[in-house]
């Protein structure tokens, strides 16, 4: 699917059944295949830390049992009485008379021994963290062979506990069950018990299933008997699954009742006369179809015109060329790849990058110099597919190209604006087929004023809704540009008509309204001048047939994009109406704002601006913020940020959810980024060297020859392991480490699932 559409009926059906795994934000879902986790490797010195206590404790515990232990019976006297043991420092069992159990003292001997080796195994397992590093070796082995390793410990630990039970162990039991024979022996004070099998033999089998629940967990044992006793149980109980069909068979209608249909939709794949935008647009219809209850008429559609039912209204069903990737069914299109760097998650490494709705409806902000690959890597890319899911139905895109740079093919739109070409075959509405004389003075104040800090939006839209009002009330519509220039500037001929075809309709509410306007002109503050000084850049011979000019253009409203998936591009002027190109830009994003919040819209609306530049107004940032909850979302594209006022800095990146810094910003432009990306906890190693400075005369004579030899002082390292916060990327990072045709990119999807900023290769 790289340059077009899969005709064949393999091509189709392998890429309908091509496995999508949910993945995670901004990852190619299509043929995606998790990596495998990486094994961390332990540290030497981790290793060492899990020997040395063993170490220690055997000897330990030979000391003890040898009897050099120091103070070995102080504590056993203090909880013990005093007959049992005869005078002196050491714990020599003496015979107590009138009791069964003559030497008590050899008993408790026993019971000391075996709470002293418990207490001992414990501090080894602690100290030397072999749990952790048990689980870490184990975790990394599949089954059966995890489960027999964890057998084959817990054998060797059933060694040391019941030696007798293994013919050809030489060694001796470890004091675990004598102490608790030879407590049951204090307690009962007899022997009773001890010579009863019954209790001897559920003594034995208790010490047997405490030795062995542990290694059962770290061998995973009974997840394991469930995963093989499942299929056995599933082989006794009575099949009632049917096989799972591919998605080239359309399962999901034949689990509605639409058998016809979906062996109707598999003929047409398998005869190669669908393609992935008709596969898709299919999907989606009956995905409405389903909600709304209308399965009869979706399967009469289909039935009576196959693989070409609810085709686009152009009547395309594919784009003339295509120049990325996409993957209609998951909606995205791939604009590179992820850069397995040490900063990337895992799940990331070498995976595609990708595009769609799902965090084009957050919004998203690129900043990069000319030459950085801002239109061709991810522009004209996302035009692209936003025009090709326009296509199913789902999508409906406003494309404004950059003065003489048009996005995509003519072939692609479904309308096209050409501002000031008298070629043009559609016009711009100004006011959106606005009835509204407010919403109209809003959006037009916005596009006029709303880069200016001397002006306020709302005094703006105040004196144009006191134009506009009695204009429409008089005449029906709205005026065109210069007319509505003439009232700004306060043309007496102009205001007198109007004021006077107000008095003869009785419309008293309005003439009061332009009063109030024509009793500010002239006075200090007055916003009419201005506003008639902006619209004088569009009242310019080569626009004069457009905004409602009266030219041959056919009228176009924006307003069509939220009741329809249209595909529409917008080409602003050339030569030398940069500013006019500006105001033209400001009106787009305006209007937009104002259509995509009527209503609810089934489908996705995108705006894309090739250049951004002078258009972000605080009105705008507010309103992108609220465009999530819309079904909708712009896409930004600048040069530097330094074409925005720096007060909106900080709000414009709050108000987007995903962020792209290109190769070649400024470091200015990377500081901007690293505050909105923020900090991360790393772990840093510092390793410091000191020069070791020997007291005896034998030592300093010996790193004398060592430093003859090498020619360097002797010295230890000190290590230092901490955690500390770093910036995710810093400005100098951004702008001098990012490579050529690469760029950061961090993502924020509708649902709020964040993917942190990470390099991506745009050449991929």
């Amino acid at each position: 699917m790289p340059d077009r559409a899969p005709r064949s009926s393999s091509a189709v059906a392998a890429w309908l059944d091509a496995a999508r795994p949910a993945a995670r934000p901004g990852i190619w879902r299509n043929g995606y295949r998790p990596p495998k986790e990486v094994p961390e490797r332990l540290a030497p010195v981790t290793v060492a830390g899990m020997l040395v206590p063993l170490v220690l404790a055997i000897g330990v515990w030979s000391f003890w049992r040898q009897g050099y232990f120091p103070y070995k019976s102080v504590l056993l006297r203090m909880f013990t009485p005093d007959d049992w043991w005869w005078g002196g420092s050491a714990a020599s069992p003496k015979p107590v008379e009138g009791r069964t159990v003559t030497l008590p003292g050899e008993h408790a001997l026993m019971v000391y021994d075996g709470v002293f080796f418990v207490v001992l195994v414990l501090a080894v397992v602690v100290l030397g963290s072999w749990r952790a590093i048990v689980r870490h070796y184990m975790s990394r082995m599949r089954q059966p062979v995890r489960a027999l390793v964890a057998a084959g410990l817990a054998v060797v630990a059933l060694a040391f506990v019941f030696p007798d039970a293994f013919p050809g162990v030489g060694w001796s039991a470890v004091p675990v069950v004598d102490p608790l024979l030879a407590l049951t022996v204090l307690v009962s004070d007899g022997y009773e018990l001890m010579a009863s099998p019954l209790f001897t033999n559920t003594l034995y089998a208790v010490v047997t299933l405490l030795v062995v629940w542990p290694f059962a967990r770290l061998g995973a044992w009974w997840p394991y008997a469930q995963e093989r006793l499942a299929p056995r149980r599933e082989s006794t109980a009575p099949s009632t699954s049917v096989p799972v069909r591919p998605r080239s068979q359309w399962p999901a209608l034949r689990d509605a009742g639409q058998h016809e249909v979906a062996e109707l939709l598999t003929a047409e794949v398998t005869g190669g006369r669908m393609n992935d935008v008709d596969c898709t647009r299919i999907e989606h219809a009956f995905a409405v179809a389903r909600r709304g209850a209308a399965l009869d008429a979706f399967r009469d559609t289909v039935l009576r015109q196959g693989g070409a039912a609810w085709t686009h209204p152009s009547g395309a069903r594919d784009l003339p060329r295509r120049t990325a990737r996409h993957d209609l069914l998951a909606g995205q299109v791939r604009i590179g790849r992820w850069v397995a760097a040490e900063r990337a998650p895992q799940p990331y490494h070498d995976a595609g990058a990708a595009l769609g709705p799902d965090v084009l409806g957050t919004s998203l902000l690129a900043v990069g110099p000319s030459g950085s690959g801002k239109t061709r890597a991810l522009v004209e890319p996302v035009t692209e597919a936003l025009a090709l899911q326009a296509l199913t139905g789902r999508c409906a895109v406003v494309a404004v190209s950059a003065p003489g740079n048009p996005l995509g093919a003519d072939d692609a739109f479904d309308v096209i604006v050409r501002i000031g070409d008298s070629s043009s075959v559609h016009d711009l509405d100004p006011y959106a087929e606005s009835d509204d004389p407010d919403e109209a003075a809003a959006i037009l104040a916005e596009a006029l004023v709303g880069d200016l800090d001397t002006v306020g939006t709302q005094s703006a839209a105040t004196a144009l809704a006191q134009l506009l009002g009695p204009f429409r009330a008089v005449h029906g519509r709205f005026p065109t540009l210069p007319e509505l220039r003439e009232l700004l500037e306060g043309e007496e001929r102009a205001l007198t008509a109007l004021r006077g075809a107000l008095a003869a309709s009785g419309n008293d509410v309005m003439r009061r309204e332009l009063d109030a306007r024509v009793r500010q002109i002239g006075t200090p503050g007055e916003v009419g001048r201005t506003l008639a000084d902006r619209l004088a850049l569009l009242n310019r011979p080569v626009f004069a047939d457009f905004f409602g000019g009266g030219g041959p253009s056919r009228p176009f409203s924006l307003r069509a994009v939220a009741h329809h998936p249209l595909r529409v591009r917008i080409d602003l002027p050339e030569r030398g109406h940069e500013e006019a190109g500006r105001l033209i830009t400001r009106l787009v994003l305006a209007q937009f704002h104002a259509i995509v919040r009527e209503g609810r819209r089934a489908h996705f609306a995108c705006l894309v601006l090739d250049d951004a530049t002078g258009t972000v107004t605080a009105e705008s940032v507010r309103r992108v913020q609220r465009l999530r909850s819309q079904n909708a979302g712009v896409l930004l594209s600048l040069r530097t940020i330094g074409d925005v006022p720096e007060a909106l800095h900080g709000p414009l990146y709050g108000a987007v959810g995903c962020r792209m810094a290109f190769c070649g910003v400024t470091t200015w432009d990377g500081s901007r980024f690293a505050q909105t990306w923020g900090t991360e906890w790393v772990e840093t190693t510092e390793v410091a060297k000191h020069t070791v400075f020997a007291d005896q005369p034998m030592t300093r004579a010996f790193h004398a020859l060592r430093k003859l030899m090498t020619g360097k002082a002797v010295t230890t390292d000190a290590v230092t392991v901490r955690q500390v916060e770093r910036e995710r990327w810093s400005a100098s990072e951004l702008a001098h480490e990012v490579p050529p045709g690469h760029a950061v990119l961090s993502l924020t999807t509708v649902e709020g699932e964040h993917a942190a900023p990470l390099l991506v290769d745009l050449r991929d």
